[in-house]
């Protein structure tokens, strides 16, 4: 079964479930699944329950699906994601995206926890992300192109869209939030990267670096959705700080700063209702 059929009977299974059409989707990474708590008149689906749909089992993401309505705005949420690192094709990395524009999601809001390239950034701090550097070396959307989702050759000068960008710093002042912005680079994990290869990824000008979002996004402006991306820096990248790291890390950090980032997210959802 080719993907736009695993796709649409996906939507179909919702749609026959559901009253909501959500026009944002929201991907929320490594310990920021907290958020979909405050959606209203929410409606709750497993990855598992849905066609087609992957899973992951990586801890801090609960595998879900939450319709219904954010900050005024009717919202698809989707409380984790796949990896690539976990074996997944990126068609299945990227089903969730695929899926929430065909049920009427035209924004894309996605989230991840990062590591810190840029010394002057702190964890706990959140990064707009304003461009992206594909390490992974491979682009979901190569192979055969769908063409009801979009071109064969899509641009890539401006997958996060500048309206949006200017949203979020709206919101973050009015919250009196500091909001870092910068290069995210994706990294294909899961093995964190050695020193050697975060002053490489300096280097080459980014100032976070994590294992996702990358794919979701260059699906999502194929498909002509307007992309915000925040990045939740839950800790400085490898080398730059005489300790390891580990993912439990990640998940601590990520919940302290959960309430900024959820006032972040809400408020940017108000300005789009």
């Amino acid at each position: 079964m080719d993907l736009m059929h695993r796709l649409n009977e996906a939507k179909q299974t919702i749609k026959k479930q559901s009253t909501h059409e959500p026009r944002v989707a929201i991907i929320l990474g490594s310990g920021l699944g907290d958020l979909a708590a405050q959606i209203e008149a929410a409606e709750v689906f497993a990855f598992a329950d849905i066609p087609h749909f992957p899973t992951t089992n990586v801890s801090g993401h609960a595998g879900r699906l939450v319709l219904g309505r954010l900050g005024g705005a009717s919202v698809a949420v989707f409380q984790g994601r796949m990896h690539y690192y976990e074996g997944h094709s990126l068609d299945a990395v990227t089903f969730s995206v695929r899926l929430a524009y065909l049920l009427g999601a035209h924004t894309l809001i996605v989230t991840n926890a990062a590591g810190a390239v840029n010394t002057v950034f702190a964890p706990g701090d959140l990064m707009l992300i304003e461009d992206h550097i594909n390490l992974v070396f491979d682009n979901p959307l190569v192979g055969n192109n769908i063409d009801d989702l979009g071109p064969r050759f899509p641009d890539a000068s401006s997958i996060y869209t500048p309206r949006l960008c200017a949203l979020a710093r709206t919101a973050a002042d009015e919250h009196n939030l500091t909001l870092r912005h910068g290069v995210y680079a994706w990294w294909k994990g899961p093995s964190y990267e050695t020193p050697a290869e975060i002053r490489m990824i300096r280097t080459l000008g980014a100032d976070a670096v994590g294992m996702s979002t990358v794919p979701e996004t260059l699906v999502a402006s194929h498909m002509g959705m307007a992309v915000l991306g925040i990045s939740c820096l839950t800790n400085m990248a490898s080398g730059i700080l005489d300790q390891p790291l580990s993912h439990d890390e990640v998940i601590t950090v990520a919940a302290k700063v959960k309430d900024d980032f959820i006032a972040l997210i809400k408020t940017v959802l108000t300005h789009l209702a």
